[in-house]
């Protein structure tokens, strides 16, 4: 079957936020306003559990109004097939950002216009400059008391560092927020109402001043915004031109101002290449703005592959190659979500080459083995429709593949190859799992294992001396949605219990250590000599192995062996057993014997080196310590900022944003467990924080001890 429509006229973007932007209400409106649904409904009505929004349909988003796990929908405006993922905001589930933006070839990032640029904004932004995503921003929540359309530019520009070009202004702000300037197409849109299917007028840029309603705004900081109308809107199109030396010296030299149709060619061309970011605003809980934020998706964002395709690689990472997004290629697919419930195993992939058909047989090269598409679905949310094949630039989902999991490649079985990998960040804090009745531990380890699969940022593990099943995540909530959604999805009940912090170790100084490792008790006997020098690294390098014998003393098929066992040794220390990181360890010198040396003597005899070392060289305990932002009023800010201190934390940064307050500083995880019921009684349940994990360091000689009880007790 031929392609329906050209990859030109396809969009894969995703909708990326700090918690409670309005990402969720913003995909609510577009959907409703290309056709896809007929009724909107807003998030805050969804916490009785009686009706849900299009992608925020789990039992627990519904519950705590936030989204959990991104959710993709198709849809279609002005001839354009538009894919749409709405991501998680909150900093727990950032994996679902990494791996949406990974597989997408632009993002509309959304802003509160009263709080701006927020920390998971930040975090979001540095993952879409990791993965070279496009770009667009929307300044949403302009009816709010507070909002502040400049403040929130100059965030974009100051704390991101975007170069941006701006294609809208507000006309007024609070509830005198009537609409905004186009200053690329050079008109006003002024809302005539407030319902979902209001209409707007459309007066010429010069006439919006004059026009009745923006006579009558209060606010000085509106007013001004309307004066600069024409000096802004000179100022975009010359951010504009940039983009075009001809146009440039048309415009500098003879005032020459291109067509409408020229200017949005040369901001496309600055967005897809990630020079520019096209700024919008609007209010979608109050309806307005959401088209003309459909009409930018059309006309700046990047169809697939026009801004390159993926990276090829060789297994050591290394980048050999790029595909190119086109149909007449061998398949080239990227699997970068899984998703496991009653029904079965969905495994979302984006297709960046060649066509996919049902009863193909694909080769998943990250595992080295074989998988049979045997049903393909696009999905609408937790809605489902069978299709017969995809195509290069597609976005679907596999049901039921075996051995594929997130961030694997699945190829053509005749020209394998593996794809660019997703980085997932290290799991900051665990809990023990157990089952609720003893007759369920075999229901429990299948369950934990399907969420571990579909979840990269979980880690599973049996603790050696206590039997227990240990689970790793980003944080609290993130802990306890994931053993919630095994009762939900996977019918499996589980207790939690209480969240431990995963501390590390590190060298204290740099020690020489000489180990000797002799064995004879009847026939070949066992033997090897190291001598090796372990110093503590840069926070960060990793473990570092470095072979410095000469003359031969060892031979070199052992040194991999003395290699490989600090390596793995390294993975529990000498304080509590936890691993130990950023030290370089150098094997200076040695001896062997010609009959009874072997790669194994060799092993043993680093094990028992770097055991010994560790413990001469007055290890230290690493803890790892949390960025935090506290969002408040004024009047509290001080009850906050002493409990940062008492929880042996310090203040970075505080100030103003908008009429709130806000604090940031850096606090041990170990002291943070339970912080929202503080924040909750401090505030009067006014404040919100957000916390992601900055670095590991030295937890304090006097608190060694107390932190270790805390954790066996």
């Amino acid at each position: 079957m031929a392609r329906q429509k050209p990859l030109k006229l396809y969009r894969n973007i995703g909708i990326i936020a700090h918690i409670d932007a309005g990402k969720t209400t913003t995909t609510e409106r577009v959907l409703y306003y290309t056709g896809k649904k007929h009724q909107i409904v807003d998030v805050h009505d969804t916490k009785d559990g009686k009706g849900s929004t299009t992608t925020d349909y789990m039992e627990q988003e519904r519950k705590r109004g936030i989204t959990i796990q991104s959710a993709a929908v198709s849809t279609e405006w002005k001839g354009h097939q538009i894919n749409v993922i709405d991501t998680p905001g909150h900093v727990d589930f950032t994996i679902e950002v990494n791996r949406s933006l990974r597989v997408l070839d632009g993002a509309v990032v959304v802003f509160d216009g009263v709080a701006g640029v927020e920390p998971q904004t930040e975090t979001n932004w540095r993952l879409a400059d990791q993965y070279k995503v496009p770009r667009m921003c929307y300044v949403n929540k302009m009816d709010r008391i507070g909002a502040n359309f400049k403040h929130c530019v100059e965030g974009i520009k100051n704390r991101l560092g975007a170069n941006v070009v701006l294609c809208q202004v507000p006309l007024g702000s609070h509830d005198e927020f009537i609409g905004m300037a186009d200053l690329i197409a050079g008109q006003g849109y002024i809302w005539l109402g407030d319902d979902k299917d209001s209409k707007w007028e459309t007066i010429p840029l010069d006439q919006v001043a004059d026009h009745p309603k923006v006579k009558a705004f209060q606010a000085a900081g509106d007013r001004e915004w309307v004066s600069q109308l024409a000096a802004l809107r000179e100022q975009s199109i010359e951010t504009a031109v940039e983009q075009d030396e001809a146009a440039m010296d048309a415009y500098l030299g003879e005032g020459t101002v291109p067509s409408l149709e020229d200017l949005k060619k040369y901001i496309r061309k600055g967005c897809v290449t990630g020079d520019l970011v096209p700024v919008f605003c609007g209010s979608s809980y109050r309806n307005k703005g959401v088209q003309q934020l459909l009409d930018g998706v059309v006309d700046y964002m990047p169809y697939p592959g026009e801004n390159g395709g993926i990276s090829m690689v060789d297994e050591d990472g290394n980048i050999i190659g790029e595909q190119d997004v086109t149909d007449d290629a061998p398949v080239r697919a990227l699997a970068f979500k899984v998703i496991n419930d009653q029904f079965g195993t969905l495994t979302f992939t984006r297709i960046y080459s060649g066509v996919i058909k049902k009863g193909d047989t694909l080769q998943n090269v990250t595992r080295g083995k074989k998988e049979r598409i045997g049903r393909i679905v696009e999905v609408q949310a937790n809605a489902t429709k069978e299709i017969e094949e995809v195509r290069a630039g597609d976005i679907c989902a596999f049901v039921s593949l075996k051995e594929t999991e997130t961030g694997d490649s699945l190829t053509d079985p005749a020209h394998p190859v593996l794809l660019e990998r997703m980085r997932f960040p290290d799991p900051v804090i665990s809990v023990a799992v157990e089952p609720k009745s003893r007759n369920d531990v075999d229901k429990m380890s299948t369950a934990l294992y399907k969420m571990v699969k579909a979840d990269p940022s979980l880690q599973m593990e049996v603790d050696k001396e206590t039997g227990q099943t240990v689970l790793k995540g980003m944080g609290e909530l993130h802990l306890e949605i994931t053993i919630d959604r095994m009762r939900t999805e996977l019918g499996v009940e589980a207790n939690m219990g209480k969240p431990k912090v995963s501390f590390r170790e590190a060298f204290g100084q740099q020690v020489e250590h000489v180990y000797t490792h002799k064995k004879q008790s009847g026939g070949s006997g066992q033997f090897a000599e190291v001598k090796i020098i372990f110093e503590p690294g840069e926070p960060g390098s990793g473990v570092v192995f470095s072979d410095e014998v000469v003359g031969g003393r060892v031979p070199r098929e052992y040194i991999p062996a003395v290699e490989h066992a600090i390596r793995v040794e390294s993975r529990q220390g000498q304080i509590a057993g936890y691993e130990v990181l950023d030290f370089k360890a150098r094997l200076i010198d040695g001896k062997f014997h010609d009959v009874d040396s072997s790669a194994l003597a060799f092993e043993i005899a680093a094990r028992a080196c770097f055991r010994e070392a560790q413990k001469m060289s007055k290890p230290k305990l690493l803890e790892p310590v949390m960025k935090l932002e506290v969002v408040t009023e004024p009047d509290y800010l001080g009850d906050v900022i002493g409990d940062i201190n008492r929880r042996r934390g310090s203040v970075s940064e505080q100030g103003q944003r908008g009429p709130s307050a806000f604090v940031q500083g850096y606090v041990p995880l170990a002291e943070m467990f339970g912080y929202i019921n503080f924040l909750r009684s401090a505030t009067s349940g006014r404040g919100n924080f957000t916390m992601e994990f900055d670095r590991y360091q030295e937890v304090p000689a006097n608190m060694v001890a107390t932190l270790m009880e805390k954790e066996t007790k």
